[in-house]
Parts: structure tokens; C-alpha cells; sequence
């Protein structure tokens, strides 16, 4: 069972290996929220997740036998490490499927820890599916990422962290993709402190502990659909499940765009790489109706590739109006392009690109014989707006994102 003498033994375990990654109180969102807003910042894991935790006490709790015969496990990215880190801490061998539209980094972090790493399928489910087939061929120890009560018990770990130093936290809100972590946070947050809440926090593309709670009984989704990798799971653990319906008080759902968002927060306002995964708790926290209050999200996990930072940075800067593009048809003669660009600059607009296609129009002699394509730098949504303003009162006609 999922007791407060699992849980002590479960931190006994951890503390002389894993971080005690403490909470970073965060001005900006509880400013915006009008709570005090805390951060549990398990992104700055040794694992750059909190999934060490999980693996790790597992693993301690294993024969040195069953360790040598072999483990494995199926994993987006942050268990494998998880995993890859215990197996390598105790000595043990172990194999890690990973769904082939796992993150670069995520992979090859993984295999730094000396496992080895097969890639099959697009999802989880997939990889997982696989897994289980080579544990059967080969005997190996499957280590559930998720479903499973001494994973649980490790995650829900950072519970004595959180209120060793917030002992007056009143919400803790966790990301959740099969239910480990949350099972976890939820089980010995009500042991600890019966009147705190606990709220889970899923994509609004693989909410399968939402629809599961709702159907009183464990449900898989017909598809997922999120840039949240480290959460796209269709079916919750359904060992863990009792113990979400009987601690957690509720689910929020978040889209994918609204990650986007809070990526750029985060990463500017606390100069930290939150995974999309980890960023829920943060974007839910605008949906809580409590005011004055001390918040923590946990942020489950940091690790993601360059590409997909900077694609991130992108969305968010164009969905700020940070950066913008518009469109104009100009006449093709001398001086048109230094007349936009002196009114782009009385404006302290920054151009970061132009493109200027004179073959637009076969007819070039024409007041709209070339296109030109601006992208531009601004400071929001309110500056992209003058910028156009003035095009438009000298002239312009122009299109724009």
C-alpha cells in the first residue's frame, strides 16, 4: 500500500542520492494570479526530472540478482534517464524503448548512462507494448513508468520537500500523463496535511485521468494529440488509480497553445528550460478561483532539445506580436524600400528580414508590380499595431499576421 512508512523509506532511499530542489518563489506569477505562487523546480533534477526518484527506489528494492539478470522499461525520455541513472548507480544492466518521436536530446541523454536504447513506435503505448514483449522473451524486470507503487511512493517524495519549506502551502498543482507522479504528490499530500488540495493538470489532448475519472473506472483514449511528449499517455496506470480518485480534488485541461505562452514566462522572467510536460502546472494556475494563497506547481521535468526551444521561442514571440510579418505591394522604382523602412524605424520597429520579389506582377511598371515581405521585431501586440497604422497613413495597403 501506498502508506506513510512507504513513502519514509522511499525518501530514506533517495536523500543521500537524489536533489532536494527546494521552491522558487515566483513574483511574476503571483502577481498575475493574485496567489503566492511557489515553483517545485524538478527540472533542476539531477536527471533534469523528477522520474530519478521513482526509478531509483525501485530499483534499491530489487535483488542484486533480478538487477543483474536485467531490466527494462518503456519511456518518453524522463523515466529512461530515471532508469538509466538507477541502473548505472546499482550495477544493473537494463534495455530503455523509446517511441520514435522522442526528443534528440532526451535519447541521447539516455544512452550516456551506458543502457541500450531501442526506438519503436510513434507514442508511448507503442514503445510500451514492445517493451513488454522483450521482458517476456528475455526475463527481463519491467519497471513501469507510472503503474506501479514503489514508482509512486518515489515520486511522491517531493511532498516532504514542498512542506518542510511551505508547511502553509494550500494547493499543490501536478502534471500528469499516466498518474505516477500524481498518484504520488496526491497520496502523502492528504497523509501529511488532510485539508490541502491536490489538482492535476493534463493536456487537453491526452486527458486520459479526466476521462477516467469521470468514467469512475480506468479508460484509454482513442488518440492522443499534444506537443506535451513527456505526457502523452492514452491509458492511466490503473494500479495507481484508486489512489487519484481518493486524493485528488480535481483536473485541469490546458492546450497546447497556452504552453506556448508560458514557455516564453518561464524562460524569461526565470531564466529556466521547462519541458512542455512540466509547464502545465504553471499554465494552470490562471484557472484557480482561490486568491491569497500559497501555490505550488510542480515542474516535473527540463529536458528538451535546442530545435524544439527555439521553435517554442518562435510561437511565442509571433503569439506576443513580438515578431510579425506583413505584406505590400509597392511600385518597382528607386527609393520605395528606403521610404518603408525610415517609417519603420521612426516607429522603432527592428527588421529582421525582407524579402522583395519583383517578379510578382507582369506587369512591374505598376503601382503593385512588386511584393515586398517584412518580418519585424516589436514589443508587443499594442507596438505591431502603430507600426501599421503609420504604413497605412502613408499609403500602404498592407497584410499582416
Amino acid at each position: 500500500m501506498l502508506n506513510l512508512e512507504k513513502f519514509q523509506e522511499a525518501r530514506n532511499v533517495l536523500r543521500e542520492v537524489v536533489l532536494d530542489t527546494g521552491l522558487v518563489y515566483s513574483k511574476s506569477f503571483s502577481r498575475q494570479t493574485s496567489n503566492n505562487v511557489w515553483f517545485k523546480p524538478e527540472n533542476m533534477q539531477l536527471t533534469g526530472a523528477y522520474k530519478i526518484r521513482g526509478a531509483l527506489y525501485k530499483v534499491s528494492k530489487l535483488t542484486t540478482e533480478r538487477r543483474k539478470k536485467g531490466l527494462i522499461t518503456s519511456s518518453a525520455g524522463n523515466h529512461a534517464q530515471g532508469l538509466g541513472f538507477a541502473a548505472e548507480y546499482f550495477d544493473a544492466k537494463a534495455t530503455i524503448v523509446m517511441p520514435e518521436t522522442t526528443p534528440l536530446v532526451k535519447v541521447n541523454n539516455t544512452k550516456s548512462y551506458g543502457v541500450n536504447v531501442i526506438l519503436a513506435g510513434n507514442i508511448y503505448d507503442d514503445a510500451y507494448a514492445h517493451a513488454l514483449k522483450l521482458a517476456e522473451e528475455n526475463d527481463y524486470e519491467f519497471v513501469h513508468p507510472f503503474d506501479d507503487l514503489d514508482i509512486a511512493a518515489g515520486q511522491g517524495s517531493i511532498v516532504f520537500e514542498i512542506l518542510d519549506k511551505l508547511p502553509d502551502a494550500s494547493t499543490i498543482l501536478v502534471p500528469v500523463g499516466g498518474g505516477g507522479l500524481l498518484a504520488g504528490v496526491a497520496t502523502l499530500a492528504k497523509i501529511l496535511k488532510p485539508d490541502i488540495k491536490v489538482i492535476g493538470v493534463e493536456p487537453t489532448g491526452a486527458a486520459c485521468v479526466k476521462a477516467s475519472l469521470k468514467a469512475e473506472k480506468v479508460v484509454t483514449l482513442r488518440k492522443v494529440e499534444t506537443i506535451a511528449d513527456g505526457v502523452a499517455v492514452r491509458t492511466p496506470g490503473s494500479t495507481i488509480f484508486p489512489y487519484i480518485q481518493g486524493n485528488v480534488d480535481g483536473i485541469i485541461t490546458i492546450d497546447d497553445w497556452e504552453l506556448v505562452e508560458v514557455f516564453l514566462d518561464v524562460m524569461e522572467k526565470h531564466k529556466m528550460i521547462v519541458e512542455n510536460a512540466g509547464l502545465l502546472s504553471v499554465a494552470a494556475l490562471k484557472y484557480l478561483e482561490t486568491k491569497d494563497e500559497n501555490v505550488v506547481s510542480v515542474l516535473s521535468g527540463g529536458n528538451m532539445d535546442v530545435i524544439t526551444i527555439s521553435s517554442l521561442v518562435q510561437h511565442g514571440l509571433r503569439s506576443r506580436g513580438r515578431i510579425f510579418t506583413f505584406s505590400v505591394r509597392l511600385p518597382d522604382r528607386p527609393g520605395e524600400l528606403h521610404r518603408i523602412s525610415g517609417i519603420i524605424a521612426k516607429e522603432r520597429g527592428n527588421i529582421i528580414e525582407l524579402r522583395h520579389n519583383q517578379f510578382v506582377d507582369i506587369n512591374r511598371n505598376s503601382d503593385k508590380g512588386t511584393e515586398l515581405i517584412v518580418t519585424l521585431e516589436a514589443f508587443g501586440h499594442e507596438h505591431k499595431g502603430s507600426i501599421m497604422t503609420s504604413l497605412s497613413n502613408e499609403g500602404y495597403t498592407v497584410n499582416w499576421e
